[in-house]
């Protein structure tokens, strides 16, 4: 591409791109998924996707001199009585202003999107036939929503694996320490249902499925006495595991949009976040 033939985008023109794989209308009613600091209208030289809109995060972006950071969870869940620069949110949206850096969530609708956060992490573990574990309401979806749009995915592995099989190939492929298993190690598995993030909000629509085990993250005591009462297996990977899966494939799919348009801006992932937890072995 030369650079006279070189467009620069404006933020809005990057969110489009977004909003195109997930449509806001497939968030849920709770979020507060969009714009959440600066303008739509704002140039774009540098993007940087990141999964926390931490502070920093937002400090290393700025240094960096970032235009737009585009995180998975929003910054601004409740409105803001006051925006007092003595809070970690105050902080958070100071700096983000002092560097003329935008900052854009996509939350809910990139988990339930037809090729996004679930799909992505269906992917990781050989799931086929994916099918959504809660349809999206098609009167609401629309024709952006897609067939296979909603909260997690239901898929069928390619060969049967025991419960410890599977175990280790999600240790192995998520790069983790350790995970936590509930249900017979040895027993048989080939239906999977899978949700991103925090799973516990989907646990009935797991025990209504015919998946014999559920992957995600955050799963409590109680849940896990449900699913051993059912005969069922759960996979706890956590949350940041998870999630922190769909920077990659959203850069790159950034990347082609931007060759496609011919536009002059740098699109990468943040490289400084990690797990809030930690293994002590």
């Amino acid at each position: 591409m030369s650079t006279d033939s070189a467009i620069q985008p404006v933020a809005g023109d990057i969110v489009s791109v977004i909003e195109d794989l997930a449509p806001p209308v497939l968030a849920e009613q709770w979020d507060n998924c969009g714009l959440q600091v600066g303008s739509l209208q704002w140039p774009v030289k540098k993007v940087w996707i990141a999964l926390d809109p931490l502070l920093e995060v937002v400090r290393a972006a700025a240094g960096q001199k970032v235009d737009l950071l585009v995180t998975h969870h929003p910054l601004l869940f409740k409105p803001l009585r006051s925006i007092d620069v003595e809070t970690p949110v105050g902080k958070i949206v100071e700096t983000a202003l002092a560097g003329h850096m935008a900052i854009y969530s996509a939350h809910t609708n990139l988990d339930s999107a037809s090729e996004g956060l679930n799909h992505i992490f269906a992917g990781l573990i050989g799931l086929h036939d994916l099918v959504p574990m809660v349809p999206c309401d098609a009167c609401e979806a629309g024709s952006q929503g897609g067939a296979t749009a909603g909260m997690g995915r239901v898929g069928r592995l390619e060969h049967p694996l025991t419960l410890a099989e599977l175990a280790h190939r999600i240790r192995i492929r998520f790069n983790l320490p350790a995970v936590k298993i509930v249900g017979e190690p040895e027993s048989m598995v080939d239906r999977v249902a899978v949700c991103s993030g925090s799973g516990s909000s989907l646990l009935d629509a797991f025990l209504s499925s015919d998946a014999q085990v559920y992957l995600t993250g955050d799963l409590r005591y109680h849940d896990a006495r449900r699913v051993e009462d059912d005969g069922r297996a759960m996979i706890d990977v956590g949350h940041f595991a998870s999630e922190h899966i769909f920077i990659d494939p959203l850069v790159a799919h950034l990347r082609r949009a931007a060759r496609h348009a011919a536009w002059s801006v740098d699109i990468d992932p943040c490289r400084i976040e990690r797990d809030p937890f930690k293994w002590i072995e």
